[in-house]
């Protein structure tokens, strides 16, 4: 007689799950209804679990508002650490940014609608809060990925202003990037991709000392 054992990573699937299921209520009462006038209690109510289970996954209302950019924002570090040490720091981060977009879409919508994802982007940018978190979380990202590149590139990022100059100057672009596909007609990650590698084509010539010549 054998014993039926459970499927290896059934509990984590279960709770991702879960997880999954509090950001997608969350980001959809967060649209409907507002951010500020959205409680814990409701989204917990919403995914039929407890507070105490909402805060075993997230430690605030605003880490579940920006949990799928999160995941973005992660895959893109690995992606970029994992680009082939020849490849200098733009063009790590213009590969790594573009096979992020390419690959990630699949995963976004396991969490939540792609539309719903880009609602998300226009709310952040149409609530004070929410701004001011994303501010504050960019700096951070803009700070991990200079360390990032000056050890890629074997420098101190303390001695040496590259890396941050760098990745400033790539955080730009890709904010007006997002920014413009926030408010276009088109939710596709397709379109985000090709406006993004339009506009990273145009980052070096932008850098350029003169624009006539």
């Amino acid at each position: 007689m054998t014993t039926s054992v459970p499927a290896p990573g059934l509990r984590e699937r279960k709770k991702q799950r879960t997880r999954d299921a509090l950001v997608r209520v969350a980001l959809e009462l967060f649209a409907t209804q507002g951010y500020e006038r959205t409680t814990v209690d409701e989204i917990a109510d919403a995914v039929d679990v407890s507070q105490r289970t909402f805060f075993r996954y997230f430690a605030t209302k605003e880490d579940v508002a920006f949990a799928a950019q999160r995941m973005v924002e992660d895959s893109f570090v690995r992606a970029l650490s994992e680009r082939p040490a020849e490849e200098g720091p733009f063009d790590a981060m213009r590969n790594a940014t573009l096979q992020v977009w390419r690959t990630v879409g699949e995963a976004i919508e396991e969490m939540v609608s792609v539309e719903l994802y880009l609602r998300n982007f226009r709310l952040v940018e149409s609530t004070p809060t929410l701004l001011a978190a994303h501010l504050r979380r960019s700096t951070e990202l803009e700070e991990r990925l200079a360390r990032l590149i000056a050890e890629r590139e074997g420098l101190d990022v303390d001695e040496d202003p590259r890396p941050r100059i760098a990745v400033a100057a790539f955080g730009s672009v890709m904010r007006v990037t997002t920014r413009l596909w926030g408010r276009g007609d088109d939710p596709s990650l397709h379109t985000l991709c090709a406006l993004t590698e339009r506009y990273l084509d145009h980052l070096g010539p932008a850098l350029e000392p003169r624009w006539r010549h």
